[in-house]
């Protein structure tokens, strides 16, 4: 079952992890972009390391990650919701797939973590240091400093799949099986990311640990559910005024919105810019 979060604990261990499968999802998130294969692979590798700490927060919480950078990638935000609703887009001035190391594509980055509980009166923020070449070695070195826990990570994704394999030592680890980190750890590092993107969670755990007792949690769905919102976009123009509206219409011929995270364009021809206004049209001073 694809679009999942699935949780997982080698019981015999204590090692926790989790298995992430996006496609239609993935697909939805990334429809008409046309992003070069390298910031495709950035931004579906974000939703998914997004969707997995989002399903492990041990409060619910909204999930914000907003990367920065003086490179040709200037953007990139992912926004999970408690539910794992997850939406994301890239800015970048990249024209052509390169293989470019991560630290070339966000020259001097900087992340951004936000965290917005229902109880809490303003989201707790935090920065995550950009330590390493690739998305997975970013976060496999926060995730092991906030914790003070090792982690392995694996990322992927492609135009049609973003997939995540992440695994971490608990604290009885070595009390259980001295070698078990590294034992499980190797193993992890053998996934190939066409079995990630073929197989479901419970075929990846078999290949991987078919000789070690793990339970796995129910999945968790991830979703996309982001609708047009037409209304919500003629108040926002509504509170720009008449006056720039006119000068807008003058100068493109319409009006057109782009809401580049919920990946929708809005556009408004003269007759429905000025009708948001009354049936009068705008005064213009």
């Amino acid at each position: 079952m694809h679009n999942t979060v699935t949780r997982f604990l080698l019981e015999n261990l204590d090692i926790r992890g989790a298995i992430v499968q996006l496609d239609s999802v993935w697909q939805a998130i990334s429809a008409r972009r046309k992003d070069p294969a390298t910031v495709t692979a950035v931004l579906g590798e974000m939703c998914a390391v997004s969707a997995i700490i989002g399903a492990n927060l041990k409060q619910a919480a909204r999930l914000t990650f907003q990367l920065t950078g003086q490179g040709p990638v200037s953007l990139l935000v992912i926004d999970c919701s408690e539910s794992l609703n997850l939406r994301g887009y890239a800015r970048h001035t990249l024209e052509e797939a390169s293989t470019a190391p991560l630290s070339s594509l966000f020259a001097d980055g900087q992340m951004l973590m936000s965290l917005e509980m229902p109880e809490a009166r303003q989201p707790y923020q935090s920065h995550v240091p950009v330590e390493g070449e690739s998305i997975a070695e970013i976060f496999q070195h926060y995730l092991s400093q906030s914790e003070q826990q090792p982690a392995s990570l694996f990322l992927a994704a492609n135009g049609e799949h973003a997939v995540g394999l992440f695994l971490q030592k608990l604290p009885g680890a070595d009390l259980k099986d001295a070698d078990g980190w590294n034992r499980a750890a190797h193993l992890a590092s053998t996934i190939k990311r066409e079995e990630l993107f073929e197989l479901d969670a419970f075929e990846v755990l078999d290949r991987l640990f078919g000789e070690e007792t793990v339970r796995v949690y129910e999945p968790r769905i991830v979703s996309h559910d982001f609708p047009p919102d037409r209304d919500k976009i003629a108040t926002m123009l509504r509170g720009l005024g008449s006056a720039e509206i006119e000068h807008i219409l003058a100068e493109h011929g319409e009006v057109l919105i782009n809401d580049e995270l919920s990946n929708h364009e809005y556009h408004f021809s003269v007759e429905e810019a000025r009708a948001l206004f009354g049936p009068e049209g705008p005064t213009v001073h």
